[in-house]
């Protein structure tokens, strides 16, 4: 039988309070979760059946339950939904091989917590209340008019002229609001990950790793930019395990 891995924990000297962590929780199909431990560093498996590993909602619900309640009690790098291997001395080769990237991984998210951050937004009502601050628009428009007064194209250029203005609007706008938001992430000495326009609402798709006792601030911080920014949906989840700040290439 296969063994499914679900993290790597940071034990250092608290390998019985891991045990008797374990002894209270099951794995998929109510399987016994176990450890397989090198120095510091143990992998948290349990038998699986490979027919079993169906990547659907309620497995992922279930993978991602129990990495949550050991991340409640020690540092960890989860491992990807369906993570398996045959034997518990590939498990210990595993963990001898990449002991080194593991550790250091495990140190930077010790004592961190991961956030994310979406802000949605109707684009065309905010690129129009973009347009009606704008100062510049007019006199762009008029210089238009009359470099193409004589052209059949005019109504045509022009209606491309303010799309593309508008356009640059928005960027800058959303550009202005991930450099506020990164300011206030630098004052809480945080890692982050900031991807901009992933569709049409969602303006900013951001995640982020912070200590765990700044999580307060965090949310009065993301709290203050709604109230000023009350055209814009702030939406903060967390906290997670740090999924999406572990570098590691395995061997």
């Amino acid at each position: 039988m296969d063994k499914l891995i679900y993290s790597i924990v940071y034990v250092k000297n608290n390998s019985s309070k891991l045990d008797a962590l374990l002894s209270t929780m099951e794995g998929f199909s109510g399987a016994k979760l176990s450890a397989v431990t090198v120095n510091d560093l143990s992998a948290i498996i349990s038998d699986i059946n490979k027919d079993e590993l169906i990547a659907n909602q309620p497995n992922a619900v279930l993978f991602a339950g129990i990495i949550e309640k050991l991340e409640q009690q020690f540092t960890l790098l989860p491992m990807r939904f369906g993570s398996t291997m045959e034997s518990i001395g590939q498990i210990n080769t595993l963990l001898e091989k990449n002991y080194p990237e593991f550790l250091n991984n495990l140190l930077k998210v010790e004592n961190k917590f991961e956030f994310g951050l979406k802000i949605f937004c109707d684009t065309e009502k905010l690129k129009e209340e973009l347009r009606a601050k704008s100062e510049g628009e007019k006199e762009i428009s008029q210089n238009a008019d009359t470099e193409i007064i004589n052209s059949v194209f005019k109504e045509y250029v022009n209606k491309k002229l303010k799309e593309h203005r508008l356009e640059e609007m928005l960027v800058s706008y959303i550009d202005s609001i991930i450099s506020e938001f990164s300011e206030f992430l630098n004052q809480l000495n945080a890692l982050s990950k900031i991807n901009k326009r992933t569709n049409a609402s969602n303006i900013i798709d951001a995640v982020f790793l912070l200590e765990k006792d700044k999580k307060d601030e965090l949310v009065r911080i993301v709290e203050k930019l709604q109230s000023q920014h009350q055209q814009l949906n702030f939406i903060l989840t967390g906290p997670w395990a740090p999924y999406n700040f572990v570098d590691i290439n395995i061997k």
